[in-house]
């Protein structure tokens, strides 16, 4: 069974075609990168994916169950159990680490609340912020607050993650770095991987499999 699978899928805005007639499979564990200039439809098919967008046309399955078709999504967002991380990250700055995380197990029906703070506890040693549990995004570095969306998309143990040209605004050092700490993220917790860029070295780094959209 695949964890994603899209079927002569079709998305336009105000009459400009974003996603045209895409079919696409991508498998449990998979690491597939979507690299391509600006446009060419790689968030589009993202947030389609997320139930973020609904198709004009075709069909979207995940892990085997039929999510959209035809102009209407027939499981909502937040029940696709999809972790993703944007590429303005999208922390609350009110909160702290510990809270956004804890924000997101209470709305994860399948989180039992004696297992949040054991698992909030394991989240933050997998990105190495044990120590930083009680700071606002505004009092970490920016290497930090990558982690911390890594944490929230990866807290609720997904199948899926999607990842919106998160390291875009970091510097090379950085953004290298990072690039390995998600390919050990990934070698531990098997998730299906989709990750755009427009950056085809990362695009090497992250994908086993490239697609180039145009």
């Amino acid at each position: 069974m695949n964890a994603i699978e899209l079927r002569a899928v079709t998305k336009a805005y105000d009459g400009r075609t974003a996603v045209a007639d895409i079919t696409l499979s991508i498998e449990r564990g998979e690491r597939v990168a979507l690299a391509g200039p600006s446009g060419c439809g790689k968030t589009t098919l993202l947030r389609l994916v997320a139930g973020l967008e609904v198709p004009d046309s075709g069909t979207i399955r995940i892990n085997g169950t039929l999510v959209a078709e035809h102009g209407r999504n027939l499981v909502e967002p937040e029940q696709r159990h999809i972790g993703m991380v944007f590429q303005d990250l999208a922390l609350w700055p009110h909160m702290t680490v510990h809270g956004h995380l804890d924000f997101v197990l209470r709305y994860d029906k399948r989180s039992q609340p004696a297992d949040r703070p054991s698992r909030i506890r394991e989240i933050l040693e997998m990105v190495r912020l044990s120590d930083r549990g009680r700071a606002k995004p505004g009092e970490l570095s920016g290497g930090e607050q990558q982690r911390v969306a890594l944490a929230r998309a990866l807290i609720a143990k997904p199948t899926i993650v999607l990842m919106d040209e998160p390291l875009s605004s970091l510097d090379p050092e950085l953004s290298l770095h990072l690039r390995g700490e998600i390919l050990r993220l990934h070698a531990e917790l098997s998730f299906a991987l989709v990750y755009v860029t427009h950056s085809r070295e990362e695009a090497a780094d992250l994908g086993s499999r490239v697609i180039h959209m145009l």
